[in-house]
């Protein structure tokens, strides 16, 4: 399995670290022999009941010494600089792990090629000219990238090949790609761990998103890194919401604070409280699907959040977006809405595996650039992926 995830130290290093960086996929941080105590659910709340799941010892993951967070616009997290700090789950048979790592970028590519294919043929032998241009600027709003980024990318284009006075398509093809790179990169965030006690993590979304699902997956990711995760069930509307979230709390061995029907505050405040007695390290709450037109809920989320800092003051430390792939120059509209709403300081990108363009990245960039913690390309665990800029646009590209 292959995760994505900064560790902050529990203390601080006495003397500044000198090892050198090291490329990102290279950091595999050793096997602790400590195991992580079994959990004991306790017996439900007043408020709500707690549907609990026998929890299964793993591997604790170590802690990487890493500087302290800096203060960021959308993201929680500072800019990976220094990508010794990006910490990887342990891996068993590193063969097997780069096997699953070639099966998923074939299926992101895959979902990609409606995209990929069309850009693909703009540059075989062809003129470097206007009319190449002007179908490079239809393939690029076809693929949902917004017509701010697409005008961006044009220009900075044209002015790339006249620099570098470039004559050939392939050429032409690889300056596109080393701009469309460096236009996401300030996406590339990795999602910061153990800075909080527990850190409280509110997910949102449309209906359909793939809100529930991406928990489970998260938490899955998360106990690969020693983390201990409780779920909560704030998705109160929805009849099967409570059911599924507890399905993925057994198959993951974590516990899920649930109510049979009330106030999806009230069951996020529990959660949290109950995150700090049984000393969970993130804590996981599910809201309900809606749309951002829908006004009124819209203002029952703002209440959710403002419950979630009653409860801890800085909470909640993350607010992710879940957002489809599928829903082109729509998903625009809901990060803007949601953040607006919320403050968000990440997004997850499902369902890539279908018949998404992906452009949409690139008109985000340009308006709110949220960060990109993680994207999907199926239901599997590890169909759940970090977000690297490149391998995302060498899929787009074909």
């Amino acid at each position: 399995m292959f995760s994505f995830f900064k560790r902050k130290p529990k203390e601080p290093p006495t003397a500044p670290a000198t090892a050198p960086a090291i490329a990102p996929d290279l950091v595999q941080p050793a096997q602790s022999a400590a195991t992580a105590a079994p959990v004991v659910p306790a017996a439900p709340d007043a408020a709500g009941a707690v549907a609990a799941a026998p929890q299964t010892t793993a591997q604790a993951a170590p802690q990487a010494a890493v500087p302290a967070p800096s203060a960021q616009t959308h993201a929680g997290p500072p800019d990976a600089a220094v990508h010794a700090d990006i910490v990887k789950a342990p891996v068993a048979d590193p063969a097997a792990a780069a096997a699953k790592k070639t099966s998923w970028l074939g299926r992101l590519k895959a979902g990609l090629s409606r995209t990929s294919s069309g850009i693909a043929t703009l540059f075989t032998g062809t003129k470097i000219d206007e009319d190449l241009y002007d179908e490079l600027e239809a393939a690029l709003l076809m693929a949902d990238a917004g017509v701010e980024a697409t005008q961006y990318l044009l220009d900075a284009l044209k002015a790339k090949v006249k620099q570098e006075k470039l004559v050939e398509a392939a050429q032409v093809k690889a300056a596109l790609r080393t701009l469309m790179i460096e236009l996401l990169r300030p996406l590339e965030k990795p999602l910061v761990l153990g800075r909080e006690q527990p850190l409280v993590m509110m997910i949102a979304g449309v209906n359909g998103a793939g809100k529930t699902t991406t928990i489970g997956k998260l938490a899955k990711h998360m106990q690969a890194h020693g983390q201990k995760v409780l779920l909560a069930a704030g998705d109160t509307f929805r009849a099967a919401a409570r059911e599924q979230l507890a399905i993925w709390g057994q198959r993951n061995g974590v516990d899920v604070i649930a109510q049979e029907s009330g106030d999806p505050a009230a069951v996020a405040f529990d959660a949290v409280q109950a995150g700090r007695a049984r000393g969970a390290d993130v804590v996981m709450i599910d809201t309900a699907g809606r749309l951002p037109t829908q006004l009124h809920l819209m203002d029952e989320l703002k209440k959710v959040r403002r419950v979630i800092g009653k409860a801890i003051d800085t909470a909640p430390h993350e607010v992710l977006l879940i957002i489809d792939g599928n829903t082109g120059q729509n998903a625009l509209t809901q990060v803007k809405a949601f953040d607006d709403a919320l403050s968000l300081t990440g997004l997850v990108v499902t369902k890539l595996d279908g018949t998404a363009k992906g452009g949409v990245l690139a008109a985000i960039v340009k308006q709110r650039s949220v960060p990109v913690y993680f994207i999907g390309v199926g239901e599997g665990i590890d169909d759940l992926q970090p977000f690297v800029a490149e391998e995302f646009v060498d899929a787009l590209l074909g």
